[in-house]
């Protein structure tokens, strides 16, 4: 069962990941294709070749042996051509559209998934009581610790946004009675009613139903959404998700400065993946998806960092051209990239390495 648990996770990486990076290509391809650019090859997968799908348009379409992402290549993108539709000869406006593009679908791709979740099947979210205030609404209503609170007044409540939205709602509700669907520590389900707290009442201390939660958990049922309310909550969390990864890149910077041989506080692919494994085998593939989402975002934040050979690297190289005069040599450019990939490769390595040891020593990140 390890085995075969292990196999569906490689998979899963490998489709979720390979299916993030074509749909970042993807971006630069349709972006050059409009622009006019030529499009020399779109390849699914790393070189080298397994076989050629088809030509159309004067792009090659190729199937390659490393199934983890794609790329494409431009005319004119890596040498001097003298084709009017070579990626060098665009107007600067054209190119650094291209390059943004790939970051762009990947946000798009992003708010999408986030969209979806939110719109069709938010997981559920459920409060397990701890304690119980004496001659409070609660302690009145018969709930006691251990109890786990599932809905008011027939709502559920969304895991992802946190235990603040019930409690929000039972505070928008203070004075008034409502019905709350309860779940007993035996896992029986039942109903009962309380009259909350009036708002007078409520403090810092006090809540309008009385009780402390101890866990916050997923119910294992769905939420649904208008798509109105799905969209300001995917714009939401759109927006936390670039939040958390700079707060992630941040964290990073402060651990390799301070002390570069301690474990960094980030995954690489393999923890990535451990991380995509658990989650799908633990909470199943709606979470699943929506850890998609994030890497997505991350991917879309870290490509328009402005380090070589990233898409950003590439528009600061594209940008300083522009402002000396185009006087950067190619062979400086191609060195610039060279290092860049030297380093973000020996990056990747030493987190690689830390990724593997915590999984021999059964730690998280």
């Amino acid at each position: 069962m390890a085995i075969f648990q292990s196999a569906v996770t490689i998979l899963l990486f490998i489709v979720i990941l390979g299916t993030l990076v074509i749909i970042h290509e993807l971006g630069h391809f349709v972006v050059a294709r409009l622009s006019g650019i030529r499009v020399l090859e779109f390849g699914i997968g790393f070189p080298p070749r397994a076989r050629v799908l088809g030509v159309r348009g004067g792009t090659e379409y190729t199937l390659n042996w490393l199934p983890i992402g794609g790329f494409v290549k431009l005319e004119g993108e890596e040498d001097d051509s003298d084709d009017p539709r070579a990626f060098g000869r665009a107007r600067l406006p054209i190119r650094l559209l291209v390059l943004v593009a790939g970051a762009a679908m990947n946000l798009v791709l992003a708010f999408a998934i986030f969209f979806a979740i939110s719109w069709l099947a938010s997981p559920g979210g459920q409060l397990t009581v701890g304690t119980v205030e004496s001659a409070s609404p609660a302690a009145t209503a018969g709930l006691v610790p251990g109890d786990v609170l599932r809905t008011v007044d027939g709502a559920s409540f969304d895991y992802l946004e946190g235990p603040q939205e019930m409690t929000v709602a039972l505070r928008d509700r203070a004075g008034q009675t409502v019905t709350l669907g309860i779940v007993s520590p035996t896992g029986v389900a039942r109903t009962v009613t309380a009259t909350l707290r009036p708002a007078s009442a409520i403090d810092s201390t006090h809540g309008a139903l009385g009780i402390r939660f101890q866990t916050w958990d997923f119910s294992g049922s769905y939420v649904e959404r208008n798509p109105i309310s799905a969209l300001q909550v995917a714009a939401a969390r759109t927006v936390g998700a670039f939040r958390l990864i700079l707060d992630g890149l941040g964290q990073l910077a402060g651990s390799i400065a301070h002390n570069p041989t301690q474990a960094p506080p980030i995954s690489g692919p393999v923890g990535i993946a451990v991380q995509v494994g658990d989650v799908f085998w633990q909470l199943g593939p709606i979470f699943t998806l929506y850890l998609a989402g994030l890497i997505s975002a991350n991917l879309a934040l870290v490509n328009i960092l402005p380090f070589p050979p990233l898409d950003g690297g590439r528009i600061l190289v594209i940008l300083i051209q522009a402002l000396v005069g185009n006087r950067i040599g190619q062979t400086a450019e191609r060195l610039t990239y060279f290092v860049g990939f030297v380093i973000i490769f020996g990056f990747m390595a030493w987190v690689t390495y830390f990724d593997i040891a915590r999984q021999l020593a059964g730690v998280g990140p």
